[in-house]
Order: C-alpha cells, then structure tokens, then sequence
C-alpha cells in the first residue's frame, strides 16, 4: 500500500458487525445515544454503550453531552479514510488474485503436450 496506511485499530473497530451496523444507523439518523441505539439492535443498552466507546476511540464517531445524555455522531473525515483504506487493500489484493491466476494459467499451459 502506498499513499494510506492501514490502521489496525481502525480496522479492528470496524471489524465488528455489530460496530458497523451502528455506524449505519448513526449515518441514517444524524446522531444517537446507547439508548436510542440499543432499541435497534439485538444487544443491551451496555453493549451498545462499549461498542460506542470503541468506536470513539479510534475517531470514527465522537460523543456529545446532550444533558444528561451522551449522544454520538459519525466523524465523516474518519470514515472516508477507512473507506479509502479498504479500497486501497481491496486493490492490493486483487492485484494478488490476478498474480496467482496468471500463475496458476502458466503452469496449466506448461503441463500440456506441445
């Protein structure tokens, strides 16, 4: 990988499915509390709040006081650079596949009667 590096925090917060299904909701709705967003999802309002915690941590989304409420938002700038690294790995990786194809065709052809 060239221009962006990979951050493995990063990429080990949204490795969660359940991490990325906040990050969506939290797209759709502009901002939400553990609350809020635990009636959305098949876990607790704890789980939800750890899962958020995480998320914060490594800038993807950042938490507000609202009151008595923290609510979280998604840092857009972050989120655009974990896409933009996984579009840089996913075109590393199909450079590979191409690689071991072309491998994979010349020892085909090298096994056949000439």
């Amino acid at each position: 990988m060239s221009a962006t590096a990979v951050d493995d925090d990063l990429w080990s917060a949204v490795g969660d499915p359940t991490r990325r299904r906040l990050l969506d909701l939290l797209l759709v709705d502009g901002a939400g509390t553990a609350t809020s967003l635990s009636g959305q999802l098949p876990v607790t309002r704890q789980a939800v709040a750890k899962h958020l915690v995480v998320l914060d941590r490594v800038g993807l989304v950042h938490a507000q006081q609202a009151g008595r409420e923290t609510r979280y938002v998604v840092d857009e700038a972050q989120l655009a650079r974990a896409v933009a690294q996984l579009a840089e790995v996913g075109a590393a990786w199909d450079a590979r596949m191409r690689r071991i194809k072309a491998m994979a065709e010349q020892i085909e052809r090298a096994k056949r009667p000439h």
